[in-house]
């Protein structure tokens, strides 16, 4: 029950935190939140990684969807971990925050929240990252860090990749978040990688 409690202080903080830093965001875009060192230390404390993005789209568009994609050796394994969907309007904030649980080993526990015109939704979800368990993993996390456009097109806001090779971790590229199509090898380089998924429809 503490342990639940604290997952949804997490998200519900994550909500505060950025319902007020998409006032400079442009039309139809979606953006890298800018959190302050407070809010930035705050997230820290209470999630072991945490992702928050920025969006403000026209009156055509009604809903966003936001999933988490699971991948091994490059190949989709999970194409829907932890689905939201929700009514949206005007702007708002797309928040992830991921915990490491240690009930059992290599479990993760993703948080999902959309906030949206005061309203929110979550969803809370958890993965076995691998049966290798935790022992020689290194992480590298990664995010869009360029202003994108809001499209009919489905989107990569951020990307976790695992993996338990003794080699250097390789960071997905800037290309990558922008146009995965071409960049679809880049998953190769990691054992398993988690990806974050948007989608706004009209």
């Amino acid at each position: 029950m503490k342990k639940l409690l604290i997952i949804t202080i997490v998200t519900m903080l994550a909500f505060t935190l950025s319902a007020c830093g998409n006032n400079n965001v442009k039309s139809n875009t979606i953006v890298d939140a800018e959190l302050t060192d407070r809010e930035k230390g705050i997230l820290s404390t209470t999630s072991n990684q945490s992702f928050v993005f920025d969006f403000k789209i026209e009156r055509e568009y009604k809903e966003v969807s936001v999933w988490i994609e699971k991948y091994e050796f490059g190949k989709l394994v999970d194409e829907k971990i932890g689905h939201l969907t929700t009514e949206v309007m005007n702007n708002g904030s797309i928040i992830l925050t991921i915990i490491d649980l240690d009930v059992i080993e290599n479990q993760t526990l993703f948080n999902i929240g959309i906030n949206s015109n005061g309203g929110t939704g979550s969803v809370r979800t958890s993965d076995i990252v691998s049966t290798k368990g935790t022992a020689g993993r290194s992480i590298v996390w990664g995010n869009m860090s360029e202003e994108m456009d809001v499209t009919n097109e489905q989107m990569v806001l951020a990307s976790i990749g695992y993996s338990w090779d003794e080699g250097s971790m390789v960071s997905f590229s800037s290309e990558f978040y922008r146009d995965i199509e071409r960049r679809i090898n880049e998953l190769e380089n990691h054992e398993v990688v988690y990806l974050l998924r948007s989608k706004f429809t009209k």
